[in-house]
């Protein structure tokens, strides 16, 4: 099994950037996909960006298409979302999660990951 921890999350004026890491530990990282979902109030969790396990292929959400940057290293078994031009509609708690395919390219389908980090919270305001 893979622990998975979250953390940059915080509070953003309308239009400013934030970085947020996701650290793994307890399973070869370097040969799974990573995605990253968000939660926001009263609303259903939901994709924003996946990176396949070689780091080649990535996949948004069209809300974050432009906006958003995932990336990841495997020698730390790190990813990475990269948050420019946030909006107020960006609030919500983060979520990185492992797929639970060896090598896989991403998925949006959230059935697809068998692992979650705790959430960090992401606070945008107007």
């Amino acid at each position: 099994q893979v622990q998975l921890v979250e953390s940059g999350g915080g509070l953003v004026q309308a239009g400013g950037s934030l970085r947020l890491s996701c650290a793994a530990s307890g399973r070869t990282f370097s040969n799974y996909a990573m995605g990253w979902f968000r939660q926001a109030p009263g609303k259903e969790r939901e994709f924003v960006a996946a990176i396949s396990w070689s780091g080649r292929n990535t996949n948004y959400a069209d809300s974050v298409k432009g906006r958003f940057t995932i990336s990841r290293d495997n020698s730390k078994n790190t990813v990475y979302l990269r948050m420019n031009s946030l909006k107020p509609e960006d609030t919500a708690v983060y979520f990185c999660a492992t797929n639970g395919r060896w090598r896989s390219t991403g998925s949006a389908i959230e059935q697809d990951y068998n692992s979650w980090g705790q959430g960090t919270q992401v606070t945008v305001s107007s």
